[in-house]
């Protein structure tokens, strides 16, 4: 366990509700991770991203979280929560866990307070409740809309209003408030003390808001995105992390159109690293692959920063469908093309492709649960079991995420494919009984056995810098010293290999010698 494993490494994540169920209640739980860490140390990641695993009413999937020092019942307890940290350690496998300072549970005892101390109280000003506008204050005080749908402004009953970016059940923090900052300083110690590795922050842009509240143009999320104030409050989390011994992480999620401004989170004093969603929505072309990869290459220089790259997570369409769509194989939030037609056989050669390439590019890496079984985005959900509230505030117009959540299959021949002696809070595929761990471990060709083979190889690749190989239109190709090429064929043809001494690893067959279609290789020269 290295210094500056950070750098380089491949980091699982985990959706604990959906990886393994050690209590048979169908829920995902710690102790079915503990169960499976082998998996995951056989795998050859470096760490372990656990999505929140704090007390909530759930009513976000976790990120509507009730207190920010234990675990939730429903996933253990804070004792094992500390053996599993031990557990993970000893296999040389570092933790980090997801940290939402941008908003809290309703039921946290703060919004509680809040609710209950009334307007003008010390309570409220950790929030943003203003009186609303219009007769009678019934009007919401500006024209900011939900990331979920709908307004972001809910009233209580003493008619003042109350901001939320996501939920009506998900209120932001006033980070203009000093007890909101000393709360999560202590917040990040406690669980330094425990031994985490690092943070992931979830919603990191968006912490600060513009005191005016101004009213905003369709799309337009500069009143609370962004924000210059974010800066200083990183540069303070960065030497708490800093003051602890073994390079504890703090890791971005930042949904920004400019690759420049999110690297300005970078520098040496503010955040270890930050998720390249600009890499995670590009559809399935070479140029488009290469002009995000060097521009996210160069943004990162800049800053003396590594890139993180990431296919798939807890929020987008798995890309295993999104590459097997006929027409846009990208990913937006405003369309998840939901019900498109999708050929796995497709989305599955072009994913195994696409595992290569993120393998193959220095900085970090990122795995979600399943995109190692090649899972796809289970989309036919019964209305009646999906949880998502981005599925509730829309209507139904938007799916939302349950069908990238869906419980994981372990073994056996059907559901529930050992995910736990009960029934999954999902339902899961009858067909996922060929890609079930169990099923993969035995096939040398499975994508497992691909992950396996390309977390081990990368490892060797170190930090070199990509030099970009033209090799004609629809083929992405760039070597790394010393003497390793990449070569994926997005060209409608087979395409010849360059010249080489040995294949290290492909996505699959040549055919007489060349690089067919929607296929990657690395190779040594």
């Amino acid at each position: 366990m290295s210094s500056a494993w950070w750098r380089g490494a491949a980091i699982y994540q985990v959706y604990i509700r959906s990886f393994a169920d050690g209590n048979g209640d169908g829920v995902g739980d710690l102790a079915g991770v503990r169960a499976r860490l082998e998996h995951l140390e056989r795998l050859g990641v470096d760490a372990i991203w656990f999505t929140p695993w704090y007390p909530s009413p759930m009513d976000d999937g976790g990120y509507d979280v009730a207190d920010f020092r234990d675990i939730e019942p429903l996933f253990g307890t804070l004792a094992e929560a500390e053996a599993l940290i031990a557990e993970a350690h000893e296999r040389g496998i570092r933790v980090i866990i997801d940290i939402v300072p941008n908003h809290c549970s309703d039921e946290h005892r703060w919004f509680q307070a809040a609710l209950a101390a009334g307007p003008g109280s010390v309570e409220r000003q950790r929030f943003w409740f203003r009186p609303g506008r219009g007769v009678d204050g019934a009007e919401p005080p500006n024209n900011w809309k939900s990331r979920f749908g709908g307004p972001a402004w809910t009233r209580v009953e003493d008619g003042e209003w109350y901001l939320h970016l996501y939920s009506s059940r998900q209120p932001d923090f006033n980070w203009d408030n000093a007890d909101i900052r000393a709360e999560f300083e202590d917040v990040l110690r406690f669980w330094f003390d425990r031994g985490v590795d690092g943070f992931r922050i979830d919603v990191a842009d968006g912490l600060v808001k513009d005191p005016a509240l101004p009213d905003v143009a369709d799309g337009d999320e500069t009143p609370f995105s962004d924000q210059e104030g974010l800066h200083e409050i990183y540069r303070s989390w960065r030497k708490i992390a800093d003051s602890y011994a073994g390079e504890r992480v703090l890791v971005g999620e930042m949904w920004l159109p400019d690759m420049s401004r999110a690297a300005r989170y970078l520098r040496r004093d503010e955040l270890h690293s930050a998720f390249n969603f600009d890499f995670l929505v590009c559809p399935w072309d070479a140029a488009r692959f290469r002009d995000v990869i060097s521009r996210t290459l160069r943004a990162h220089e800049e800053v003396g920063a590594p890139a993180a790259w990431v296919l798939s997570n807890h929020d987008v369409t798995r890309h295993v469908t999104r590459y097997g769509r006929a027409g846009d194989t990208g990913f937006s939030f405003a369309d998840r093309h939901h019900g498109t037609p999708v050929s796995l056989e497709l989305g599955t050669r072009r994913a195994r492709a696409a595992a290569l390439l993120t393998l193959a590019l220095p900085g970090g890496v990122y795995v979600y649960q399943g995109e190692e079984l090649g899972l796809w985005e289970v989309e036919d959900l019964p209305a009646q079991l999906r949880q998502d509230p981005v599925w509730a505030r829309t209507d139904g117009a938007d799916p939302g995420r349950d069908g990238c959540r869906v419980p994981l299959p372990w073994s056996g021949t059907e559901a529930p494919f050992g995910f736990g002696a009960g029934t999954p809070w999902l339902p899961q595929p009858a067909a996922w009984a060929a890609y079930t761990a169990e099923a993969e471990e035995a096939d040398p060709a499975s994508m497992l056995a691909l992950y396996r083979q390309g977390l081990a190889l990368r490892t060797s690749l170190g930090s070199a810098a990509v030099s970009w190989l033209d090799l004609g239109d629809g083929v992405l190709a760039f070597s790394r010293e010393p003497g390793f090429v990449f070569v994926l064929n997005f060209s409608a043809t087979a395409v010849a290999l360059p010249e080489h001494s040995s294949m290290a690893l492909t996505s699959g067959d040549l055919v007489d010698g060349k690089l067919p279609t929607d296929t990657a290789v690395w190779l040594r020269r």
